[in-house]
């Protein structure tokens, strides 16, 4: 089993409205309940945790600075040449196996690293959800600190944990790495390990090329490793998290329909800093911001997801939207403009002129067409948002699709067809034969334990939510929530205005 694919346990406390939350992340995980109960912050607290942890964003920082140089051994120094001999070595001879594991000692200094980060958490944290300070996070009405846990699972018995306190005046991060794990090198270069493989080994062969007449230089090159060896097993350290992850916030029509407008006035203040008095602009969350940048950036490019990303935006398109959407670039200035085409037609549409079905999926075929691929997390919110109930368990169903490819998915909604649907994909596993064939080749279905639908419940005290996992129903084979208790209030609600209106008649 990959790291990221082994439980990963996360624990929140007194963060924004919610009490507390203890859920686990899977494949699909569905986030249900009234509003301002905290899904939204819960999501887009995942989607910080991801870019914090995410590999692409990781080997662009480092963590052994100038002033932690000090803090390594002569004995740290000297595993960490062994371990660079090992990954340089080539071919089959002693000491050049596929796999080892690292010496106690190292990973000690590994967990060090990362309790040496509680800005660079806190800073992407509070940049996601666009606000100054992340004080501004702990619950309302409480003195107490805010308190998010990440639990890692590598094996029945231990688990790594990740402790974020965020506090009044400061924050403070904590890594706690048990001495009996056991944290492996891989020096295959398969598919997934390739790339950090390759940066890692090369790493380690300028750290084996030792300066006789600079150990400042030498040093300097021992901690780039570290740094690296902290790269590679970051998947082991933190499981899905560090996976890529892209978020698609509500009101998707809106941001589609007014990008354009927002960053050419953005370009425009720029381009009259000094000479036009400043202005204080309000800031945009993190998860916006990445939106709009992600969305003049999208390029079609090659690469070997293209054909899996093609296959499900082109699904999306065929089942739901009757036409494409494409990207056209401005020749002057290379802007992007957005538009759709229904079948048949010879002409395209301006996306702010088509409906808001189409603008609220654009995004979606796009990012699926350029960014999203197995191995990245797709965070949606309200995908429900503008569409009529029978597309609502399309989309479902595309999203589960998403998911049976290798993308997880996390969800926010409010849609009772979404749920009931979500259910009947997880009932529909248990027709699966032994050969992993269906009944029906149209149909979806996937595993209970790929699943996880979580209710935010309103609490008067304390006041705020508590996170629940919903327990599909085997009687009734949906998930309890109280959206049916809404539907007997308006059929009795009903019921009393028709026996009103019939006394009347009676009169």
């Amino acid at each position: 089993m990959k790291p990221e694919d082994t439980p990963l346990k996360l624990e929140v406390s007194n963060f924004g409205p919610i009490v507390q939350a203890n859920l686990d992340l899977r494949p699909l995980t569905v986030f249900v309940g009234p509003s301002n109960t905290g899904k939204s912050y819960l999501a887009i607290l995942i989607y910080a945790l991801h870019k914090h942890f995410g590999i692409s964003d990781w080997m662009l920082r480092e963590y052994f600075s100038s002033d932690k140089k000090h803090d390594l051994s002569s004995e740290n120094i000297h595993d960490l040449a062994e371990i660079a001999k090992r990954v340089s070595a080539k071919g089959k001879r002693p000491g050049a196996a596929d796999t080892f594991f690292l010496p106690v000692s190292i990973i000690e200094i590994i967990g060090s690293s990362f309790d040496n980060r509680s800005h660079y958490v806190s800073n992407e944290i509070r940049r996601c959800f666009g606000l100054e300070k992340t004080a501004n996070l702990i619950r309302n009405g409480i003195r107490s600190s805010a308190h998010i846990a990440i639990h890692q699972h590598v094996s029945q018995s231990a688990h790594i944990k990740h402790r974020l306190t965020i506090k009044a005046r400061s924050d403070d991060f904590k890594t706690v790495i048990p001495k009996d794990v056991k944290i492996e090198i891989n020096r295959k270069d398969n598919k997934d390990n390739a790339y950090r493989m390759r940066y890692l080994r090369h790493l380690a062969l300028v750290t084996l090329l030792r300066n006789k007449d600079d150990e400042q230089l030498n040093l300097l090159h021992t901690c780039q490793f570290l740094d690296g060896l902290v790269d590679h097993v970051c998947p082991q350290l933190v499981g899905s998290l560090a996976l890529p992850a892209f978020y698609l916030p509500a009101d998707r029509t809106g941001v589609m329909h007014a990008h354009s407008v927002v960053v050419s006035s953005l370009i425009d203040r720029a381009t009259m800093s000094g000479i036009r008095p400043a202005a204080r602009l309000p800031m945009l969350s993190g998860v916006l911001a990445d939106f709009l940048e992600q969305l003049i950036e999208l390029e079609p490019r090659r690469s070997s997801h293209r054909r899996f990303s093609n296959d499900h935006a082109a699904q999306i398109e065929k089942a739901m939207l009757g036409g494409s959407v494409t990207i056209e670039r401005a020749e002057a200035s290379g802007y992007p403009r957005f538009t759709y085409r229904p079948e048949g037609w010879e002409n395209s549409l301006p996306l702010m002129n088509a409906s808001s079905m189409v603008s609220e999926l654009a995004p979606v075929v796009l990012y699926l067409r350029h960014l999203v691929h197995p191995g990245t997390v797709l965070i949606v919110e309200e995908p429900e948002a503008h569409l009529h109930p029978a597309l609502q368990v399309e989309f479902t169903r595309q999203l589960a699709r998403l998911v049976q490819s290798g993308v997880r998915v996390v969800i926010t909604t409010h849609s009772e067809w979404v749920l009931e649907e979500l259910a009947n994909i997880v009932r529909r596993s248990a027709l699966v034969d032994k050969q992993k064939k269906i009944a029906s080749d149209s149909d979806i279905s996937l595993r209970p334990d790929q699943v996880g639908a979580w209710l935010f419940r309103q609490k008067k005290r304390p006041k705020g939510s508590v996170v629940e996992e919903l327990i599909l129903d085997d009687d009734s084979g949906l998930y309890p929530t109280d959206y049916d208790a809404v539907s007997e209030a308006l059929y009795n609600e009903g019921v009393e205005i028709s026996r009103r209106l019939q006394a009347r008649k009676d009169k």
